[in-house]
């Protein structure tokens, strides 16, 4: 038991921002596809039932393609820094490097 929960805990389950994006436009896309495939098939046979049926089977497709963290979703990962370690002290700013906030109007102009 404990071996299939330590496999279970190794699956990776993140995604990059850019797989998060892909995984919208797959969804959407197969969403969008079968919605409008649904509603002519239902045009065609009349019956609103199997528009019904196809736009919920587009669903479950788009959703078993972009719900489960497959690999191709984490190609681009981010670059993380290190932890820290719990007992080291936090660093001091370096006094030598300059703000990245905005300064006012006034003040970049030299006014």
């Amino acid at each position: 038991m404990e071996s299939a929960l330590a496999r279970l805990r190794a699956i990776p389950t993140d995604m990059d921002y850019k797989g998060q994006r892909l995984a919208e436009q797959i969804f959407q896309t197969v969403t969008g596809v079968f919605a409008i495939a649904g509603f002519v098939w239902g045009y065609m046979v009349e019956e609103f039932g199997q528009t019904v049926y196809v736009v919920l089977a587009g669903f479950f497709l788009s959703c078993v393609l972009t719900l489960p963290p497959w690999p191709f979703y984490r190609r681009s990962p981010l670059p993380w820094q290190p932890p820290r370690d719990p007992g080291e002290p936090p660093r001091a700013p370096d006094p030598g490097r300059k703000s990245k906030k905005n300064k006012p109007l006034a003040q970049r102009e030299g006014r």
